[in-house]
This record gives C-alpha cells, structure tokens and sequence, in this order.
C-alpha cells in the first residue's frame, strides 16, 4: 500500500477534498503526507507578475498541514515558487524528489475550447507522473468555477 503521499494543493476550494482524501487515505494506509503548494508567477513580455504573494501560499499551505495533523497523519510541507507554466513539472519532480509512492490532487474541470489553450495541470501531471495519480473529486461544498 502506500507510504508516502505527495499532496498539490492550489488556492482554490477544491484543495479542501484533496486534504480530506489525502488525510482519509494515510490514514488507512499509515503514510506520511508532504503537502505541495506552488506560489505561481506569470511571465510577459515585460515583466513576471506573481498571482500569489509569500504571506497567501503560507497561509494555504499551513492550513492543509494543520488539518492533516489534527485529522492524526504525520504531515509537511513546501512552498515552491514557479511560473504557471512550471506547475505540472514542478509537481512530477517533488513527487519523484520526495520518492512519494501517490500523488493526490485536484482536477481543474475546463471546456476543451479553454483547456486546448490553457491545458490542465492535473492532464499534464497524470501524462509526466512516474508513480500512482490519484484525482481528487470536488465537495458538492465546494467551487466548482
């Protein structure tokens, strides 16, 4: 079964039933979670912009950790700084680096009009992934934009 599970969480809702998932499996499985959370950037001709301050991927990264660790998983986490186009391998090479055995996130729901220009990460992640990629499904709670 699985030991350890590498967790990507972005800002959205969505990231909730990834914590709750990740937290429901390491649990049945007594594996340690790493939570991921990149703080994006994104670049132009004239500068690169970042789309998530310092402060804000802290605080989404802090709360997954805390609610794994109080759900009772032994859990971590890193703050990782890229640009949008960066994301999906900066996720593939965390899960390799940590030799997570799982990789739990979410899947961003798109048109493929709007994904064929702005492809999803979790495509991208699933297509790179060396290991086991599970995806996530949203709360009814949850945003579903």
């Amino acid at each position: 079964m699985f030991q350890r599970i590498l967790v990507a969480v972005d800002s959205s809702p969505a990231r909730h039933s990834v914590v709750r998932l990740a937290g429901d499996m390491a649990r049945l499985a007594g594996a340690k979670v790493n939570v991921l959370h990149m703080a994006t950037a994104t670049a132009s001709l004239a500068a690169v912009v970042s789309l998530e301050d310092d402060t804000e991927a802290k605080a989404v990264l802090d709360e997954a950790v805390t609610s794994l660790r109080e759900a009772g998983v032994e859990a971590e986490g890193t703050v990782a700084n890229g640009l949008t186009t960066q994301i999906a391998t900066t996720i593939s090479a965390a899960a390799e680096g940590w030799q997570a055995d799982l990789l739990i996130l979410s899947p961003h729901h798109r048109g493929s009009l709007e994904a064929l220009f702005n492809p999803r990460v979790s495509d991208a992640v699933v297509h790179s992934s060396r290991i086991a990629v599970l995806l996530a499904p949203a709360d009814d709670s949850d945003d579903q934009s």
